[in-house]
């Protein structure tokens, strides 16, 4: 979901915005630049950048100051890691800022809520399955990517219901007679997006993914 930082007043904008620039100050320092001194990795990581310019382009606009595209954040951050799944996200996120003419209040806002929430949710998915989960082929792929997928869809929407109430932009009585009851409808194309993403990368590309192994997942299986 996107947010247009008008509706807030501006200590929201300004105390959010805070948030995401600490979380990008650590992104930069912890990310792992040498995976990119590889020219394939350098390519697949700034060609994932630009596809998620793409995807973040195609949006529908559901009430005033809100509109909804699909995030496919989940896969990107198990093809990267925290850091640099943040870094690319900010990148196509400003992206879009310029080609539409946002703010950069407004790209504060929504890197935040549509960037290191998401990211970080499906970063501590990933490392709650790996611990509590065996690690298997089909476990990696349903429950890290279908599941976690429309999962981090889900709280990211109830985050944005939670900010715009709690900024006295909406009501919940509003939200919820307009767009809470389509949630799942909402979410669930983001689930099959992340879920079939990482099904392809890992038959045909599993080198692309970070977090997959061939000895994890496979051998022995």
């Amino acid at each position: 979901m996107t947010l247009d930082s008008a509706i807030f007043p501006s200590f929201v904008t300004w105390s959010i915005g805070i948030l995401y620039l600490i979380s990008l100050v650590g992104a930069l320092r912890m990310a792992p630049w040498s995976r990119l001194e590889s020219t394939e990795q350098l390519h697949v990581y700034l060609g994932t950048t630009v596809a998620l310019l793409l995807l973040w382009h195609v949006r529908a606009d559901l009430l005033p100051g809100l509109s909804y595209h699909l995030l496919g954040l989940t896969a990107v951050t198990l093809m990267f890691g925290w850091s640099l799944a943040v870094i690319a996200a900010s990148l196509a996120l400003a992206g879009v800022c310029i080609n539409t003419g946002s703010g950069w209040d407004g790209f504060l806002v929504n890197a935040m809520v549509a960037v290191v929430a998401p990211v970080t949710l499906a970063q501590i998915m990933l490392i709650l399955i790996r611990w509590y989960l065996p690690k298997h082929f089909f476990v990696y792929v349903l429950v890290n990517g279908f599941l976690t997928g429309g999962l981090v869809g889900v709280v990211c929407g109830y985050l944005v219901t939670w900010i715009l109430v709690s900024s006295g932009v909406y009501s919940f009585v509003e939200l919820n007679e307009t767009i809470l009851p389509f949630f799942p409808l909402m979410f669930l194309p983001e689930a099959f997006l992340n879920g079939w993403a990482l099904v392809v990368l890992v038959v045909y590309r599993p080198q692309w993914v970070y977090s997959f192994s061939d000895e994890q997942y496979l051998k022995g299986k």
